[in-house]
């Protein structure tokens, strides 16, 4: 049902707004200037070791000083195979150069965001507008409206954007900032033919020469056999193919066997080059897998499983089991040995030892039967968190997945309330949308159709399309598969959103008649008749969407009735709600005032606060298109004041704007142009297209 259609944001606003008594003869409005955000700057922490390479270095800073004169933002494609040191060495310029940058940093990896090889590049400018300030409630819906965004938030600023993995130059293209003062770094292992129009120079990231490689190996170990036997180290260094993953793993396996002799361990490498017919690198990487205890080895076998690009300490927990205690000690193990970088928002393992590992898993355990155990204790360990921290932001709603059991072995998260769980469904989503995506690979239909229903929760504040869609198809096809009829409907309802959201009206359509069809075939429990109300309260906001007024009401109505006969309070509440919205959409001002008084009555019984609140400013909006402006002044400053308190930014703006018309209504032009300024500075500092909002 539609009660989950709110947004819930974590921040405070900064616009302070001293309302004063609507209908007063004097009143003073205090705006307080919005506080500017803090610079981004979406960068790791310098790594320890590094080798400069100067030429590139200098030749993008060359660039970067010559460039005055043109009229797009300079773009700096760094090419060259996967574990080169591309992303290390555009993280290095950027640190370098980010003084001459003073609107920031950002960074998006387009490979967390690629699905079947194609990039939402939608979501991509989502994240970047993210880091640029801008909250969800802001965001654009569509491509479109994010690309305007994106260059309105951009326009004049001097920032430096990192976009790693691009794969095409149009994937890299939507995403230039709309300023000639910025600089785009672009890491790619091919060329990027396609930058058509863009003031682009390619820098080829070779393989380290030699003595590059000698020196940060040397960086990584201070050995003296380093200097003792430069010949094994020169081998050492020329086996590992200039690749600094590779160097830095076999650094650090030259730490951990400090009193061995540095030409036997090179020896036994070329040994496995020549007996087993494997490059030097990989026999690198063998030899720090087999110093690894049990637990580190297992877990870096499945770390595979979990396709998601961060790994946490409880996340290893649910791969491995046997405590939170096991779990660290083997990432740090793994760290330690160079498999496994930490960052802070987790570990990370690069693709070509992603590539080793699963080689590995696949000689430990052959059959696939121990990882497939694993594969389904972390799907419902997932599961399980998920729809407690849905339960914790959403509260008791309309769900039909049965409650998932605790993980033997594997802790719960410790989520201290709402914020902090819907911040963890946030940082976690795309390890919770890999999760559908691989339940349903497996045949674990149910876990997957159910993984779904938390996410709705995640999705309605952080519409991440690409993803939120393509897991949807999944739980609708998931519950097909399993012919669960609740499911079946819901999925379908679940999925119409975010495609109607997107503009994809027919889809959403299509949807929502199989959803109505399947509807006809539930029972009459009242669980069931709650769900077939819903899918008419889907038609019905479809339909609104679409314009159809008439429609949307009808199906409404319906949905009413339902929740009434089954005594369904809420539900009441908001459908009469919905009808009253619509009537005012209509421009039936009077109707809207007698639905929104009822449904503001009802809800102020129910101890709906929030509900509370969006009703009366509706009804504040409806009394003054009906002529009674002096009645709405409370029901509209007790809006503002809720959404002050929830740190919704956007409603806060909207409903400034519905305060300025209502003050000039009331013959107050000079409060209803502070009112309306103070709105436009909040939409700025949001990063909002709008003025704030429509107060017609």
């Amino acid at each position: 049902m539609a009660e989950e259609t709110y947004n819930s944001l974590d921040g405070r606003a900064d616009v302070v707004v001293q309302a004063g008594r609507i209908g007063e003869l004097h009143q003073h409005l205090h705006a307080a200037a919005p506080s500017a955000q803090p610079t981004p700057f979406q960068l790791p922490p310098a790594p320890v070791h590094f080798e400069n390479r100067q030429a590139e270095q200098e030749r993008i800073a060359r660039a970067a000083e010559s460039h005055a004169n043109h009229a797009g933002p300079l773009v700096v494609a760094l090419t060259g195979i996967g574990g080169i040191g591309k992303t290390a060495l555009g993280f290095h310029v950027a640190r370098q150069l980010s003084g001459r940058y003073p609107d920031g940093v950002l960074y998006v990896d387009l490979d967390d965001l690629r699905r079947d090889g194609v990039v939402e590049v939608a979501d991509a400018a989502g994240e970047l507008l993210t880091g640029l300030g801008v909250s969800p409630d802001w965001l654009e819906r569509s491509f479109a409206g994010r690309s305007k965004q994106y260059w309105t938030c951009t326009r004049n600023k001097r920032l430096i954007v990192v976009i790693d993995n691009a794969r095409y130059g149009a994937e890299a293209v939507p995403l230039l900032p709309a300023s000639a003062g910025s600089l785009v770094i672009v890491a790619s292992q091919g060329p990027l033919y396609d930058l058509d129009g863009v003031a682009a120079v390619e820098v080829p990231v070779n393989p380290l020469a030699v003595g590059d490689a000698v020196r940060l190996l040397g960086h990584i170990v201070d050995d003296p056999r380093l200097a003792a036997e430069p010949d094994a180290v020169a081998e050492l260094a020329r086996g590992c193919a200039g690749l600094p993953a590779a160097l830095l793993v076999a650094g650090q396996w030259v730490r951990k066997y400090r009193r061995r002799n540095l030409s036997r361990l090179v020896a036994e490498l070329t040994a496995e080059l020549h007996e087993r017919g494997i490059p030097m690198v990989e026999a690198v990487w063998d030899a720090a897998y087999s110093g690894l205890g049990s637990a580190a080895a297992w877990l870096y076998c499945l770390l595979p499983q979990h396709r998601a690009p961060t790994i946490t300490a409880p996340t290893a927990v649910a791969l491995l089991g046997g405590g939170l205690q096991r779990a660290e000690d083997a990432l740090e193990e793994l760290e330690l040995a160079g498999l496994l970088e930490n960052r802070p928002e987790g570990y990370r393992m690069h693709d070509l030892l992603r590539g080793h590992a699963e080689r590995r898993a696949r000689q430990s355990d052959p059959g696939g039967v121990r990882r497939a155990e694993v594969r389904r204790r972390l799907i419902r360990w997932y599961r399980r968190q998920s729809a407690r921290a849905d339960l914790l932001a959403a509260g008791p709603r309309m769900t039909f997945a049965a409650p998932e059991a605790a993980v033997p072995d594997v802790p719960d998260i410790e989520f201290s309330g709402g914020t902090q769980a819907l911040r963890w469904l946030e940082s976690h989503r795309l390890a919770l949308y890999d999760c559908v995506r691989l339940a349903f690979e497996t045949g674990l239909y149910e876990d997957a159709w159910s993984l779904c229903e938390p996410l709705w929760t995640h999705f309605l504040d952080h519409p991440h399309y690409a993803d939120v869609t393509d897991a949807f198809r999944m739980g609708v096809a998931a519950a097909d598969r399993l012919e669960f009829l609740p499911a079946m409907v819901r999925m379908r309802c679940q999925l119409a959103r975010p495609l109607w959201e997107q503009e994809r009206y027919d889809e959403a359509a299509e949807q929502l008649r199989q959803a109505f069809g399947a509807s006809e075939s539930l029972g009459q429990s009242s669980q069931e008749r709650k769900l077939n109300a819903s899918v008419m309260e889907f038609g019905g906001l479809l339909k609104s969407e679409e314009g159809n007024l008439a429609g949307a009401t009808a199906d409404f109505e319906a949905a009413r009735r339902v929740h009434t006969a089954i005594g369904n309070a809420y539900g009441v509440l908001l459908q009469t709600y919905l009808l009253g919205r619509t009537a005012l959409s209509q421009g039936e001002s009077e109707r809207a005032v007698a639905l929104l008084s009822e449904a503001h009555r009802m809800a102020r019984e129910q101890g709906r606060e929030r509900m509370t609140a969006r009703s009366g400013f509706e009804l504040g909006r409806a009394l003054r298109r009906a002529g009674r402006a002096a009645e709405a002044g409370g029901l509209v400053r007790a809006a503002l004041a809720n959404s002050r308190e929830r740190g919704s930014t956007f409603d806060e703006a909207r409903i400034l704007e519905e305060l300025a018309a209502l003050t000039d209504e009331l013959g107050e032009p000079a409060g209803a142009e502070e009112y309306r300024t103070t709105a436009k500075l909040l939409a700025a500092r949001s990063g909002g297209l709008s003025d704030g909002g429509q107060s017609s």
